[in-house]
């Protein structure tokens, strides 16, 4: 008897030798000859992610079905004990290993200019079991309505978004927060990508750890920011400095305008390192931002395709970490079946061709062992890309059509049941037109030095401009004002200045640094 060393075509992925190599390198193979060798319980947790509706005893049926041979029926509570053996370390390493950019460099969709774009998010949806051993690691997530069924698992990727493959991954307890996951991830970036983030990921070490690796980055900024304006550039945009980096702001109103005649709309501020607007001007840059939104769909299909929205079926942390690694690893190996076949295609897009159409395709390879083993002489196309690819070219997706559609969750019980803060439709709806305004910042009101002081405003703006408008320390300035150096005026002049910054009248060049603006002060940059 022997058991099954496969997973249908996407053997070809992760062939033996590949497992093997992991498994002598984690310490993790068999010392003696069983029935159930090592090899064998990793393809096994691979397949439990493949089938993931099913029950462990099922899948090792589909596993062994186009088997002619006799092979051993184990018990659950064998296949539970070869799990245990096999351990968590050849998971991680197999995906360490098929973790990567996927896509060549003349792909469409996967470059802006000569950076790769990536991106990276978090996913916080990911139910485990209600079990002791797993709230113990996790927790339990606080609704209004009380806590939450299951205990949650906080997902982290670095994603390339012109395939959705991943790069690099981190998950755990969801109390940690994104920002601290991202930092984890941020060694994984290269100099020859560009990354794209949402509001969460714009503090100042984040950035500053981020271009350290020399990456660029087009992140969005939250609303409270108030950049300091250095210098206006022509196409609307200004540079700033954040902590000690230097960055372009892009502030933009977009409208996207439907078919039946609707006008949706935001306001967007990006931050980034291409500072050059004759290279980068800033509409393209906020049209490329969009770009960002594919990493949610990478979600979509572990969360939603893969695991159909199920809970995980680990009891223990040691299970949920195998488990998770082996759905990366599961999800890495489609990912790139799918490139590959696209990249047959000239001028394909990896957005056309289907994740779902992928993942039954590799589920019926399993049971019918087809491409198990690779072909040494292919005659056609199809055989260049096997079973799986043949199926996904068969079925591409036509080109991607613009909609948008209310960002509700179809949950009764959650707070974002009927949110729909800006009116959006319920229903998907074309977009006609997509409109992009740069809109440049407001600059602060000139101070005239010619006219006689008679508030407090005009005693600091006699300050500022005393000390050739150079910035300032609000206790220096309150020092000149007579208020004294600490204590309760320091704190009330400091209060003042900050409001004065926030409505456009002085410039905040550092926290509690302020200076004033001469009317020749700001002037339009030509350059970068």
């Amino acid at each position: 008897m022997f058991a099954p060393a496969h997973i249908g075509e996407l053997t070809q992925v992760i062939p033996p030798e590949l497992v093997d190599a992991v498994l002598d390198e984690t310490g993790a193979r068999e010392r003696r000859l069983r029935s159930l060798p090592s090899r064998v319980g990793v393809y096994f947790v691979l397949a439990l992610g493949l089938f993931e509706h099913l029950g462990a005893g099922l899948v090792w049926g589909k596993l062994v079905a186009g088997l002619a041979s006799r092979v051993p029926q184990p018990s659950e509570k064998a296949l539970r004990d070869l799990r245990r053996r096999v351990g968590v370390a050849p998971f991680r390493r197999l995906f360490d290993v098929l973790a990567g950019p996927l896509a060549q460099p003349s792909t469409p969709g996967v470059r802006y200019r000569r950076w790769r774009t990536v991106a990276f998010d978090g996913c916080g949806s990911l139910n485990v079991p209600d079990h002791e051993r797993n709230r113990s690691w996790l927790g339990r997530t606080e609704r209004r309505h009380g806590p939450a069924g299951y205990p949650r698992l906080m997902l982290m990727t670095l994603c390339e978004t012109g395939t959705r493959g991943l790069i690099a991954a981190v998950f755990g307890p969801a109390t940690k927060g994104e920002t601290d996951y991202a930092h984890d991830l941020v060694g994984h970036l290269t100099s020859d990508m560009l990354l794209l983030a949402d509001r969460a990921f714009d503090s100042n070490e984040l950035l500053a750890d981020i271009a350290a690796q020399g990456a660029q980055f087009l992140i969005r900024a939250t609303s409270v920011r108030r950049p300091p304006v250095l210098a206006l550039l022509p196409d609307g945009s200004y540079l700033t400095r954040i902590g000690s980096l230097e960055l372009r702001v892009i502030e933009a109103e977009i409208h996207s305008r439907t078919a039946d005649g609707s006008d949706f709309g935001g306001i967007y501020r990006l931050l980034t390192t291409l500072s050059d607007h004759r290279t980068d001007p800033a509409d393209h840059l906020v049209r490329l931002y969009h770009e960002r939104w594919e990493i949610e769909i990478t979600y979509l299909a572990l969360r939603h395709t893969l695991l159909n929205g199920r809970v995980l079926r680990s009891k223990d942390p040691r299970g949920l970490t195998q488990e998770m690694w082996g759905l990366l690893t599961l999800y890495q190996a489609l990912r790139s079946v799918i490139v590959i076949a696209a990249e047959t295609v000239p001028g394909c897009d990896p957005d056309r061709a289907g994740f779902t159409v992928a993942l039954e395709a590799a589920r019926d390879t399993v049971v019918s062992l087809a491409g198990t083993t690779p072909v040494t002489a292919p005659n056609s196309g199809f055989d260049l890309v096997g079973h799986i690819g043949a199926r996904v070219l068969q079925a591409l997706l036509p080109g991607r059509r613009m909609r948008l559609s209310a960002r509700i969750v179809k949950c009764g019980t959650s707070r974002y049941n009927i949110w729909n803060r800006d009116g959006r439709p319920r229903d998907s709806t074309l977009i006609t037109a997509i409109e992009v305004t740069v809109q440049p910042p407001a600059l602060p009101n000139a101070y005239d030095p010619g006219r006689a002081p008679t508030g407090r405003w005009d005693r600091v703006c006699r300050i500022l401009a005393a000390n050739s408008n150079q910035a300032m320390h609000a206790r220096d300035i309150a020092r000149l004002l007579g208020r004294g150096g600490s204590g309760l005026p320091l704190s009330r002049l400091n209060a003042q200045l900050c409001y004065w910054a926030r409505k456009g009248r002085l410039i905040r060049t550092a926290p509690s640094t302020y200076k004033i603006t001469f009317p020749d002060a700001l002037t339009s940059s030509t350059g970068p």
